[in-house]
């Protein structure tokens, strides 16, 4: 029997990935509420019950409402929005930071799908908490740089709104200069820090791609780790894990090895001296670069990724994959 899909919020950047990905597999039937009811809550609160999985692709709020409306008990929910991220009762949705955290998705019935700046800092920073390397009250700072997409529709519209010296196209722009973005929060519990990062977001003029850096000062570790330990301690970490890649190790003399220092972005890792943030795009894919110079008792740990792949739809299908008993790679 086809498992009932229904994807709430289909007409959003997240949503209608969803969909297309959803698009690949026999075995679901996508249901859909009628176009003139979309706004009936007796309406929504009927679909909802229905389906076996409901995606929430929705404004905090309206993933409330939605929520609220469903008394199905075997009804699942993975919810896309940053409502129930560090929610109690829900379990986030990155199962590559342990066994336990994809045991937890597989069992549950609520599943908060992380946002992709925490994914991508999440991935970077845990293993060092979780193998005592880093202190947890660690004064981390980060920069993540990212396409426009990540800001759905509206910032989609402005940067590809075709006028002349149109301003978001200039220059990347850092933005949340508040720096309290809202995914601070879910940074902090889901990486197992005690107090917030300084964080910094830009957004650039190019479609998608993530990449987060975390710059560490090797002394204030526990034990003073080096660079290289630092690289084979998240690669361990990651070493069954299919889509997160660690890649080599990077430091002055690893530079000069053309087997990671390629003229050609194809190679996937370096590039005529640079990492290219858009080499995860179109996959479900986070690589995990580790920088050291012991020299100077500094490292840095950079991860790059899909926003709309492993920082959005793409996680969200692969959560979906555990919560339903699939192939965790299934379609991915």
């Amino acid at each position: 029997m086809k498992k009932k899909i229904f994807v709430d919020g289909s007409s959003g950047t997240t949503g209608l990935e969803i969909n297309e990905r959803l698009s690949k597999y026999e075995n679901i039937e996508v249901i859909k509420i009628d176009y003139d009811k979309r706004r009936d809550i007796n309406e929504r609160q009927k679909i909802l019950n229905e389906a076996d999985l409901v995606f929430l692709c929705l404004p905090d709020d309206a993933a409330k409402e939605s929520v609220s409306l469903i008394t199905n008990p075997d009804t699942k929910i993975i919810d896309a929005s940053t409502a129930h991220r560090t929610a109690e009762g829900w379990t986030y949705g990155l199962p590559e930071l342990s066994s336990a955290h994809k045991e937890a998705i597989r069992h549950s019935k609520r599943v908060s799908n992380p946002g992709c700046h925490a994914t991508a800092f999440a991935l970077s920073v845990y293993p060092l908490i979780y193998h005592k390397a880093m202190p947890t009250d660690y004064p981390v700072s980060c920069q993540s740089i990212t396409g426009y997409s990540g800001g759905g529709k509206g910032l989609i519209e402005k940067y590809e709104e075709k006028v002349e010296g149109n301003p978001y196209t200039k220059a990347p722009r850092p933005y949340s200069l508040g720096l309290n973005h809202k995914h601070i929060k879910e940074m902090i519990m889901h990486s197992g820090l005690s107090q917030a990062p300084v964080f910094l977001p830009v957004v650039a003029d190019y479609y998608k791609g993530l990449a987060i850096s975390v710059p560490i000062h090797t002394r204030l570790l526990n034990n003073k780790v080096e660079g290289r330990m630092l690289h084979k301690l998240i690669e361990e970490h990651y070493k069954n894990q299919h889509f997160v890649k660690v890649m080599p190790y990077i430091d002055e003399e690893t530079l000069k090895d053309s087997s990671i220092n390629s003229s050609m972005p194809s190679s996937g890792c370096i590039f005529d001296g640079a990492v290219d943030i858009t080499a995860c795009n179109n996959t479900n894919m986070a690589n995990i670069f580790v920088i050291g110079n012991d020299a100077k008792g500094i490292a840095m740990i950079l991860t790059r990724l899909d926003n709309l792949g492993k920082g959005a739809s793409g996680a969200a299908i692969q959560n979906m994959n555990l919560m339903l008993g699939y192939d965790e790679m299934l379609n991915l």
